[in-house]
């Protein structure tokens, strides 16, 4: 393998973070083979998801957890294991899952707008 200048010091180097907090800028959550699902109904608000997310992919809103930021999310299944055994708000689902049940659930939105009736989302 030959590189491309005279020596290491001509490679361009990987990893670099030119300036500090531009991760908001990258959106990286779009490799992952798993996503976390967040049940509204049964969070009871303890944040230990949010305090153990690496990706900082918990959203917060009033003081609330409001959901799962999915750009970000890299899938890792911290915020799931760390939900309380007992309430289980947050379950890992394979990515592919998680796209048939919003496919499914867009198509079921459609036919009830054909239908004239008004879809619950």
């Amino acid at each position: 393998m030959k590189l491309r200048g005279n020596s290491w010091r001509d490679v361009t180097p990987g990893g670099l973070i030119p300036w500090p907090g531009n991760s908001r800028q990258y959106e990286t959550g779009d490799w992952r083979t798993r996503r976390p699902i967040w049940h509204k109904d049964r969070c009871i608000q303890c944040y230990r998801c949010w305090v153990y997310c690496p990706d900082s992919a918990i959203t917060i809103k009033d003081s609330k957890v409001a959901g799962i930021d999915y750009d970000h999310c890299k899938g890792c299944g911290i915020c799931a294991a760390e939900c309380p055994d007992k309430v289980v708000a947050l379950e890992m689902i394979g990515e592919e899952e998680a796209i048939q049940s919003v496919e499914g659930f867009k198509e079921a939105k459609s036919d009830k707008e054909e239908k004239g009736e008004k879809p619950n989302a």
